[in-house]
């Protein structure tokens, strides 16, 4: 059955406290310690604004090509189980989807699954027929999940 969304997601198990995932994840300002697409651009431009952490919190990026521009804000922040985040694209082509982070604590080790949600615009359409979404993105979420499992053991 066809559906209007896309979905890419990726689980991983950190070896870490849940709170010390969620503060990496919660903390727009840590991003540069484990986001997969902090070396798409060294020179990136990035604006934060709104709460320091948390929700409310606000990041704003414009880069390069590759890096592209957008604009990302924590709308729920559940302490050291989940982040949402609305995701908005402006460059280099205009999408908005929906980041959730949930976390899971076992022992010494946090479960962590980032999804992603979306629309299926006419653009993603026509890209499905190349490649999907979780082709395209799924890659990138994996490399994320293995460099916050490292900044989250430091």
């Amino acid at each position: 059955m066809a559906t209007n969304e896309f979905e890419v997601r990726r689980d991983a198990d950190v070896p870490a406290p849940a709170p010390k995932v969620f503060d990496l994840i919660a903390d727009f300002h840590r991003w540069a310690e484990w986001s997969p697409w902090e070396d798409l651009d060294p020179e990136v431009q990035r604006t934060y604004s709104g709460a320091a952490s948390g929700l409310g919190a606000v990041y704003e990026w414009s880069g390069n090509r590759k890096a592209g521009a957008g604009r990302m804000e924590i709308t729920a922040a559940d302490a050291a189980s989940r982040v949402v985040i609305a995701l908005q694209f402006l460059k280099p082509f205009k999408s908005r989807s929906t980041t959730t982070f949930e976390l899971t604590e076992a022992g010494d080790t946090t479960h962590v699954s980032w999804r992603m949600v979306g629309p299926k615009t006419f653009l993603t359409r026509v890209m499905g027929i190349f490649s999907s979404m979780d082709k395209m993105v799924g890659g990138d979420f994996e490399k994320g999940l293995a460099q916050l499992s490292t900044a989250a053991q430091q």
